[in-house]
């Protein structure tokens, strides 16, 4: 493959970004989160893209920080994106993990800063940090107790022992289970359903549950009418009625 650390390639309205580092197994260096900045921030700017998938290359989605480039005196994240280029801002629009093999640490958080999840059967997560007298900062700690159980999010973190996919599928992080091979089609899949929604309304419907957790009762439903409102009033949204009267399949323009 490319000598780059990170392959983004566009299949329609989705921008699939594969981590290209398999002999580090995939670990994240300075490139790589720079790269990772760069794509979330194209599929942000670009009208035309939808969704976004990130994985990684030769059966391996992430083993977190790249430490013998930290030892180089790497930093391993971008200002304002933070570790790896996304897990302190996430794109506005969609992003589906499609995870093979390890995630782990830095790479479990990088899957945990996605809004889904679709894991091979050989998947294996953990934030293994505490063994190392370590804590997980790249929003890990933060995320997991928010996509599982309290009581397993505290054994996964306390513990610091791996996950298998079938246990992680069990505690509810994972919204497709499929066979080894098949995580990056799976997740392309779920992401073409969901690009061929009206973008608009997607976009806003993930920043209201995104957001909602910290809206207090009193002001929730104006939060929300702020982002849903210009959705009700777009060119899509007349769109979208009019293909449904006409019984066809609409054609989005993103405003």
């Amino acid at each position: 493959m490319s000598e780059q650390p990170v392959l983004p390639e566009r299949r329609g309205n989705v921008l699939v970004v594969t981590i290209n580092r398999p002999a580090a197994r995939n670990a994240i260096n300075t490139a790589a989160a720079e790269a990772i900045a760069a794509a979330m921030a194209r599929l942000d700017e670009e009208p035309t893209l939808f969704a976004s998938v990130i994985t990684g290359a030769g059966g391996t989605f992430c083993a977190g920080m790249d430490l013998k480039a930290f030892l180089a005196g790497e930093r391993p994240s971008v200002p304002v994106r933070g570790f790896a280029g996304i897990v302190e801002s996430p794109p506005d629009k969609p992003i589906i993990a499609a995870v093979e093999g390890y995630a782990l640490a830095g790479g479990f958080e990088i899957a945990l800063a996605c809004d889904l999840i679709v894991a091979a059967e050989n998947a294996k997560f953990g934030l293994p940090e505490v063994k190392r007298s370590l804590v997980a900062g790249g929003g890990g700690l933060m995320r997991l107790s928010e996509r599982i159980p309290y009581y397993k999010a505290m054994e996964w973190a306390l513990t610091g022992d791996l996950v298998d996919a079938a246990r992680a599928d069990e505690a509810g992080l994972i919204n497709r289970l499929v066979p080894a091979g098949q995580a990056l089609e799976a997740a392309l899949e779920l992401a073409g359903r969901i690009a061929a929604n009206g973008p608009l309304a997607v976009r806003a419907s993930k920043q209201i549950i995104m957001k909602a957790r910290d809206w207090d009762s009193s002001v929730a439903f104006d939060e929300q009418r702020r982002l849903s409102e210009p959705v009700r009033s777009s060119e899509d949204a007349r769109e979208g009625a009019r293909a449904f009267t006409e019984k066809r399949a609409p054609r989005w323009r993103g405003r």
